[in-house]
């Protein structure tokens, strides 16, 4: 009877958390709808930014704490060590986060390059490593046929990041942009008034006096109106002391921080390329081997938020090259919601179905 309520209690557990995440993800996607495009002539209202990273940081720290938890159970079937790796990666993207969302939100800085990037560089290692620990634990062996399959999936990953980063924005980046309101047609010069029709010569009788005609009246030269723009207003005492007091309010270390990861823009770009073939890599190699069998089913579900992982960072590339003025909270940005949700309901069924398949086997001894 304890055995079967213990079981009962576990199979509610991982519903209860997969129906909250499914739940989570849901809701971030009608918030992401709702208010991602901004009505004409108006920006992202602050309240915004703060909503999206708290969506995206709430969904990783659940991912993370559930794969602490696999970490922490002797019954898991797939190695601890696996979901260590994989915990802490969503742990390291977490934290990444809240450092780029100080930067912008706290201090109102954009900057291309922040310590925030080391977090963010620190998840692929970890997932990319977990998820082919994971493989190899299980001793796995792709046939010739997979291995292809895997390596022509990277190739694809890596032609289509680099139609991203070189030649996708070009075309296309105009449907993204705000339109401009400084551009003006010129002013054509509007044709001068047609003269008056002359009348017809009259006799004029001998005594009549002389009719001295008036000078003939020119036309007035029209000028078209120069374009010019608005004089610049100085600013007054007040803005000056707001924006000091911006300034003021960002750290002297942080500055050099940024300063100090400047120069390495390009560089990371392609760290992150490579980081995301690797995910997507991975990716493929579990749903190849664990296709068939009882744990396939969580397997699945973290191969699928690798890839939704992938579709994220691929959108943040395109839109940082060449969508001018990009703030974060880009539609496309809610696949970094749905992939921790995708992570922890991988991690969920993992812990009841190893934990279902130890007491199975008790019961069978």
């Amino acid at each position: 009877m304890n055995q079967k309520s213990s079981g009962s209690a576990s199979l509610l557990s991982v519903q209860v958390i997969i129906i909250a995440l499914l739940a989570w993800g849901i809701f971030a996607l009608m918030f992401f709808l709702l208010f991602s495009v901004p009505l004409p002539g108006q920006a992202r209202p602050g309240w915004y930014s703060v909503t999206t990273y708290v969506l995206e940081g709430t969904a990783f720290l659940v991912a993370a704490l559930l794969c602490f938890r696999n970490y922490g159970s002797s019954q898991i079937v797939s190695g601890r060590s696996v979901w260590l790796l994989i915990g802490s990666g969503m742990l390291s993207f977490f934290i990444g986060n809240l450092i780029l969302g100080q930067w912008e939100i706290g201090w109102g800085k954009e900057p291309d390059v922040s310590p925030a990037d080391v977090f963010y560089l620190l998840m692929y290692v970890l997932v990319g490593t977990g998820m082919v620990l994971a493989v190899a634990s299980r001793k796995l062996n792709l046939s010739f046929l997979q291995i292809l399959i895997v390596f022509g999936i990277g190739i694809v990953g890596a032609a289509f990041a680099w139609f991203v980063y070189n030649g996708a924005g070009d075309e296309a980046a105009f449907l993204f942009e705000a339109p401009a309101i400084a551009q003006t047609a010129p002013v054509e010069a509007p044709a001068p008034p047609a003269a008056p029709p002359t009348a017809p010569p009259t006799a004029v009788s001998p005594d009549a006096a002389p009719i001295i005609d008036p000078a003939p009246l020119e036309a007035p030269s029209i000028v078209a109106p120069a374009v010019t723009t608005p004089p610049v207003v100085p600013a007054s005492p007040a803005g000056e002391a707001a924006a000091e007091t911006a300034a003021a309010d960002v750290p002297a270390w942080a500055l050099e921080l940024e300063k100090l990861f400047a120069p390495l823009g390009d560089s990371l770009a392609i760290a992150y390329v490579a980081g995301d073939i690797v995910l997507l890599m991975s990716a493929t190699m579990l749903l190849l081997a664990f296709w068939g069998g009882r744990f396939s089913v969580s397997w699945r579900f973290i191969a699928a938020a690798a890839i939704c992982f992938y579709v994220a960072d691929m959108w943040f590339l395109y839109a940082t090259r060449f969508v001018s003025d990009y703030q974060t909270g880009g539609l496309l940005e809610v696949f970094w919601v749905f992939s921790a949700c995708l992570f922890g309901i991988g991690a969920a069924l993992e812990y009841d179905l190893s934990s279902r398949s130890r007491r199975s086997s008790r019961r069978r001894s």
